[in-house]
């Protein structure tokens, strides 16, 4: 599979961009993640080394979830790194 087959677009809605930012009812832990639809086929491995060589950070853990409208992944960033500055790379914003 190659690389740009892996993350298919972003996946928003009103939760994820409160997990992206970190409400102030949240705790800072459930903030600075992102969410993405990709390939059913990719494993969290591959989604977590193609994530970092795209946007240029640090992927500290990948949780996936199969729904109705495909393979979603929450990409939580490392320390250091803003869910916020790569939203905006993208387009969320």
């Amino acid at each position: 599979m190659k690389q740009s087959d892996v993350l298919i677009r972003p996946f928003v809605t009103e939760k994820s961009t409160n997990h992206m930012t970190g409400t102030p009812t949240q705790n800072f832990k459930d903030g600075n993640r992102l969410e993405f639809i990709v390939n059913r086929h990719a494993d969290k491995q591959m989604i977590k080394t193609v994530f970092e060589e795209r946007f240029e950070v640090k992927v500290d853990k990948v949780w996936t979830k199969i729904q109705k409208d495909g393979k979603h992944a929450i990409i939580k960033l490392a320390d250091g790194y803003s869910a916020e500055d790569v939203g905006m790379r993208v387009g969320v914003f």
